[in-house]
């Protein structure tokens, strides 16, 4: 990539704080909080390492407090807002203040969140005003933008199946060029996390998880 379009792009990363019985709370109904907590430690540890190699600014938005340990050459901040969609948009609008031209925003509980995925999204901000890439469970792991965008935001059911396919039926209404990536399965239940490759290549957290739930 060359040089002048580097300081235009940028990666967020949602991470909540890793606290015990606050993180993958689904998945902690059937494994226990203790177990869905070591899952997510994981997951984290896949997402950072897709951002390692981007050539773009990094900004980590946690969802109570910034943790300092991690993620050392990344802008820290807190997510603000009283739902995911208000979180989301603050910090978009946040990056947009701040100069960048197209950024891109994932989650951090991704098995297979890879560092093209990522640059997939950037690369498709070049010819659309926004990009998602699609979850299995009709939701979004990824989603970014060229230009800011309130109505994505506003009024969405979250957690909610149908999410992606109403917020794209909204933007086709509204004339807004938008692009979509990979499908990805995150894990929400036992069943991903059992199904996803993340699980059955960690035999460490295999290992884990049985002596959590023995």
């Amino acid at each position: 990539m060359e040089s002048k379009h580097m300081n235009k792009e940028l990666v967020i990363v949602f991470v909540k704080n890793i606290k015990l019985g606050k993180v993958k709370t689904r998945l902690a109904k059937t494994i226990g909080n203790q177990a869905a907590f070591e899952v997510y430690k994981e997951l984290l540890k896949v997402t950072e390492q897709a951002t390692k190699k981007l050539d773009t600014s990094l900004c980590i938005y946690f969802s109570d407090a910034i943790v300092n340990t991690k993620w050392n050459n990344a802008n820290k901040a807190v997510q603000e807002g009283v739902d995911l969609g208000e979180r989301m948009k603050n910090a978009f609008l946040k990056g947009f203040e701040d100069g960048y031209e197209r950024i891109v925003l994932i989650g951090s509980d991704l098995p297979d969140i890879h560092a093209s995925h990522i640059k997939n999204g950037l690369e498709a901000l070049e010819n659309s005003e926004v990009v998602f890439g699609p979850a299995e469970d009709g939701g979004y792991y990824l989603i970014g933008m060229s230009k800011m965008n309130n109505n994505v935001f506003q009024n969405k059911p979250w957690s909610q199946s149908h999410l992606l396919s109403e917020t794209l039926s909204e933007l086709k209404q509204n004339n807004t060029t938008f692009s979509t990536l990979e499908v990805l399965n995150d894990i929400d239940t036992f069943e991903d996390l059992e199904a996803s490759d993340f699980y059955k290549n960690n035999t460490e957290l295999q290992h884990k998880i049985k002596q959590l739930n023995d």
